[in-house]
């Protein structure tokens, strides 16, 4: 997948990572009360993420099943990179230390970075 997905192929992928394979239907079904979107809007977002290959689809009978081709944590980290690249000069800390600030970590965010460095420190 070389290009990057909207925020609205993004939340068919979440759909698709959740419950795959899917037919356009199955997609609708769970995402379009949430974002009001129609079928054929769901048909459209498919066959963008088909055209950046992030999915793929075959024919069963009259429809088609959907399915990723990229998996959910793959595009994580990409992304994340991406973020932190793009945002803080490729460092970890000044994110962390942006997100400390701006969103009171709780006392249980807390405990999980402290075990996180932990299990990661060498």
């Amino acid at each position: 997948m070389a290009e990057r997905i909207s925020d609205a192929e993004h939340a068919v992928m979440e759909v698709l990572w959740e419950r795959s394979p899917a037919t356009a239907t199955d997609v609708a079904e769970a995402i379009g009360d949430e974002r009001g979107w129609s079928l054929q809007t769901v048909k459209t977002l498919l066959s963008r993420l088909i055209a950046k290959e992030a999915i793929a689809h075959e024919p069963e009978g009259r429809r088609y099943i959907y399915r990723p081709l990229v998996p959910r944590e793959a595009y994580l980290e990409k992304e994340s990179n991406r973020l932190v690249d793009r945002l803080f000069g490729g460092k970890v800390s000044p994110l962390v230390a942006h997100l400390a600030r701006t969103r009171q970590l709780s006392g249980d965010d807390i405990a999980e970075l402290e075990a996180l460095l932990k299990e990661i420190k060498p």
